[in-house]
């Protein structure tokens, strides 16, 4: 039987137990680290930015539209598009009830309720076509304003910005529309207002708005 040399035995400075060699354990969670970084660094610069998208319904016979939401403005502007589309058409037979103007979107003003200081977008199908109003409360007082006319199918773009006396109304390009601002109001909280159909009279049938809330 052949006798191999003894070797004496050693532990080598390193062995599979991390814990053992800390420098070596701390480079590889570095490394681990910078790699996933660089990963997430590759898959968001290679997907675009996504604006949200609601789909608001207002139901047969309802006014109010879902989903029900509860957000508050956070800054001086409320910027965002909408897209109707065929389910804007209604004929009501009675120009009176016609003209009923339906918010689209926007706030209230001065910590009130819709009724006392507000601000929206309005719109209606009238003349056979979908009008846009700014529509407002000022100490309770409504008033109204004509904007323009929109295409069905197609995303528009709707601003609304308060100052410290007026509110303005922008609609795509066009140039801005003011209505004058409650003078009792002052800094507070200013709840944003989603689709709400009429008016006195309810959905004639389902009512779809998209809206992307941009600013």
């Amino acid at each position: 039987m052949e006798n191999y040399p003894a070797y004496d035995k050693k532990e080598f400075p390193c062995t599979n137990k991390m814990k053992r060699c800390p420098a070596i354990s701390n480079v590889l969670i570095i490394a681990n680290i910078v790699m996933w970084l660089a990963v997430l660094l590759l898959v968001s610069s290679c997907e675009p930015a996504v604006t949200p998208t609601r789909q608001f319904i207002t139901y047969k016979g309802d006014h109010y539209s879902w989903p029900k939401l509860s957000e508050s403005l956070q800054s001086k502007k409320l910027i965002f598009e909408a897209r109707f589309n065929e389910s804007a058409k209604y004929d009501f037979g009675n120009t009176a009830e016609q003209s009923d103007k339906n918010k689209l979107m926007g706030f209230c003003d001065c910590n009130s309720l819709p009724h006392e200081n507000s601000a929206r977008f309005a719109w209606q199908w009238f003349n056979n076509q979908l009008e846009i109003y700014a529509y407002c409360y000022v100490n309770g007082e409504r008033q109204e304003k004509y904007v323009g006319v929109v295409d069905i199918n197609t995303y528009h773009h709707f601003e609304l910005e308060l100052s410290a006396d007026q509110y303005l109304f922008r609609l795509n390009d066009q140039p801005a529309i003011t209505m004058k601002r409650g003078n009792t109001c002052g800094m507070g909280s200013y709840s944003k207002l989603w689709p709400y159909f009429g008016g006195h009279v309810a959905a004639p049938h389902d009512v779809t708005i998209d809206i992307k809330s941009i600013y």
